[in-house]
């Protein structure tokens, strides 16, 4: 690590924050805020889209081009695009792993980005001129993320869970690149006729769970501890999930495309094992904590998981009901993926974001002027007020989806969408600095 990329731990930032997160690497700043930009630009689509599909999914229009499209602004714009932005500042600053080439990040930044809208756009109007540009942006801000930060690993001195779960993530995005080009490459030729709807829940499950879940349980390992100030929890169970969440994914995706029930139940329920000791990783962790009291960001955590279990208990019902109910498939979808993804990453972003933007705004003026504190760069009464629309939209969203009912199921996207605009105005002002409190 360069002499650049060492700064000090401000006496200002709250407790809880470990000393890997609060020596943000100053080289790779520049690198992540794009990322976040752009990333909350998407959540904010895709809370917008959601409010415009809702009557599709009410009546249980999962192959919708709509749907589809609206979708990957959550999985792609808002998921992906976080997550490469946040290993831009973890594989230096956690796992001893400089990035290989930050040009190449940029570069795969200014392909991926705007190709995800390209594409998103062409898939939700059936525009074959937008998706060919779009998949092609997409898909080479991929490639050079994934050669990029896989050949940052290998030079990584911490090589525990989180780097092995950041590995087996960077292989699954990959697959779901191929599965995705395979969907589009159907939309032309229909080849896969019966089966597309088969190659649509695998790619989906690699997506959501290979790729962005088991990146999410390997980065918790190391900052629910950090930020929820916990120490003696029993750490084995990170392991457990991250082998039961792959095998499971593997399990499913064979079973699917071979049609066999039994290894596609076998996958369910390695599956259901793998979110269960995420759970019980997570529960030790906030069990244990020093600090009673629980930050926003960290309710947001708590209150994802819920949604997350929630979404493991509809998984095995929507596989025995099979196509015969459309409905529940996507109110599973729509609970794991808005409620237990989408809300844990808002959750990370309100503790992370806060300190890189305080590192960038007030780092080198502290000592010299009344800087506010990290916990000042936001407001939390307007973070807790975010989080009971979003939570409660998710579940009126997933509730009025099941039902059938449209109007249910358009107020519980517009309580979502609502949150997600609160969220944007949250994150605007800790770009902007903070407001700091009056004397």
């Amino acid at each position: 690590m360069t002499a650049a990329q060492v700064t000090h731990r401000p006496t200002n930032v709250p407790a809880g924050v470990g000393a890997g997160l609060a020596t943000p690497n100053t080289g790779s700043m520049p690198l992540a805020a794009e990322h976040f930009a752009a990333a909350i630009l998407y959540l904010l689509a895709g809370a917008v889209g959601l409010v415009w599909i809702a009557p599709d999914l009410a009546m249980g229009a999962y192959v919708s081009p709509r749907v589809a499209g609206v979708t990957h602004l959550f999985t792609l714009g808002w998921l992906t695009t976080t997550i490469f932005g946040a290993l831009y500042q973890l594989l230096p600053v956690a796992l001893a792993a400089p990035v290989r080439s930050t040009r190449l990040g940029h570069a795969s930044f200014w392909t991926f980005a705007p190709g995800t809208g390209l594409f998103a756009c062409g898939v939700a109007e059936s525009s074959t001129l937008l998706y060919h540009a779009g998949v092609g942006l997409v898909a080479a801000g991929i490639v050079l993320a994934l050669g990029n930060i896989g050949s940052s690993l290998p030079r990584s001195r911490s090589r525990d869970v989180t780097w092995a779960a950041v590995s087996i993530a960077l292989a699954f995005l990959a697959s779901t690149l191929v599965l995705g080009v395979v969907l589009l490459h159907n939309l032309h030729t229909g080849f896969l006729a019966a089966a597309r709807v088969r190659v649509l829940a695998i790619h989906l499950h690699v997506a959501v769970v290979g790729w962005a879940l088991i990146m999410i349980v390997g980065v918790s390992h190391r900052l629910l501890p950090m930020f929820l100030l916990a120490h003696g929890a029993d750490t084995r169970w990170t392991k457990r999930a991250l082998a039961s969440l792959a095998a499971g994914v593997l399990a499913l995706g064979i079973g699917l495309a071979s049609g066999r029930a039994a290894i596609m139940w076998t996958g369910v329920a390695t599956l259901e094992a793998g979110v269960a000791c995420f759970l019980c990783q997570a529960f030790s962790f906030y069990r244990v904590r020093v600090r009673k009291k629980i930050d926003v960001g960290m309710r947001f955590a708590a209150t994802a998981l819920a949604f997350l279990a929630t979404a493991a208990v509809l998984g095995p019902f929507v596989l025995a009901r099979g196509d015969g109910h459309a409905r529940l498939a996507i109110a599973y979808v729509a609970v794991g993926l808005l409620g237990g993804i989408v809300l844990y990453v808002a959750g990370l972003f309100y503790k992370i974001v806060p300190l890189l933007a305080w590192t960038a705004h007030y780092r080198g003026r502290m000592g010299k002027e009344r800087v506010p504190t990290v916990a000042e760069m936001f407001s939390a009464r307007v973070a807790h007020v975010q989080l009971a629309a979003m939570a409660s939209g998710v579940a009126l969203l997933g509730g009025g989806i099941g039902a059938g009912s449209s109007i249910a199921t358009r107020t519980g996207a517009v309580l979502f969408a609502g949150g997600v605009v609160l969220f944007t105005s949250q994150i605007a002002r800790v770009a902007l600095g903070g407001l700091p409190q009056r004397s």
